[in-house]
């Protein structure tokens, strides 16, 4: 496999150009036999010059060029990618999506019974090499593809397989999770600022902070509540900060938010 499997993306987005990079970067494939197609410009420059790779403004030059077709397109340009491929799409093609809330389903009815499709969820840190994604096999999908899509997604992060219907409850959490990352960064680096530290300095305290605890937590397998109390002295400043957080509900409005967004992407997806 290797250098050997050829990848191409139908869409040249910056998800595209991150899993790209990963890819080449990890020796999974060769820039010079990668390609992508986008209807816009700037994206097959930004693609070419990032990857090293080709891009065509042509959705069929990616078809014939690669078995392993990553659709990497908004949700609604699904439908009329798929229409223009399935007459050159055959049995040598797996079909990677990862459009949002896009049903196996509704692909396999566009390119036709028996296509070969795994669905996968990423999330935004796969532009720093750092995603956590999750995919689901279509009915037709070989072992081979799964471990394919495994070994593709790993380079670029951690990635689980689960059931396609899990795949919402995937996007409330690791999908939508980055933004409440963020948020608490901010909030963090605010609460800095206010008790005195300047605001570059803070948010890069606040931002390691989170890095490092997702480090503990990912290399130590440690229960968060165990790494936790290691932080929390007995009547010490940490006890007194989570005091603070348990009151304001913080934990309940996190469980919350990642239900709210499942919630709204298993309605996006039956739209």
């Amino acid at each position: 496999m290797g250098s050997e499997l050829k990848v191409g993306f139908l869409g040249a987005g910056k998800m595209a150009t991150a899993l790209a990079k990963g890819f080449v970067r990890a020796g999974l494939v060769a820039s010079g036999t990668t390609i992508a197609s986008d209807p816009v410009e700037s994206s097959r420059i930004r693609f070419s010059k990032e990857v090293g790779a080709r891009a065509t403004a042509s959705n069929l030059d990616v078809v014939k060029s690669a078995e392993a077709l990553i659709l990497a397109v908004k949700p609604d340009h699904v439908s009329e990618v798929l229409a223009e491929i399935k007459p050159q799409f055959t049995e040598r093609h797996l079909l990677i999506s990862i459009a949002a809330g896009i049903p196996i389903a509704r692909i396999e009815a566009g390119v036709g019974a028996g296509a070969r499709i795994v669905r996968v969820m990423p999330n935004t840190p796969a532009l720093v090499g750092a995603s956590a994604s999750a995919y689901a096999l279509g009915k037709s999908a070989r072992p081979e593809d799964a471990a394919l899509v495994q070994k593709l997604l790993s380079s670029v992060g951690l990635a689980f397989e689960v059931k396609e219907y899990l795949l919402d409850a995937v996007t409330g959490l690791s999908g939508s999770g980055p933004a409440y990352a963020f948020l608490l960064i901010e909030a963090l680096s605010d609460g800095g600022v206010a008790a005195g530290l300047p605001r570059d300095i803070a948010s890069q305290l606040a931002a390691q902070t989170l890095l490092g605890s997702a480090k503990m937590v990912l290399d130590t397998g440690l229960h968060t509540a165990a790494l936790k109390d290691m932080v929390t002295s007995p009547g010490g400043t940490t006890a007194e900060g989570l005091h603070e957080l348990e009151k304001a509900g913080v934990r309940g409005a996190l469980i919350s938010a990642v239900r709210a967004a499942t919630e709204k992407s298993r309605k996006l997806g039956q739209s």
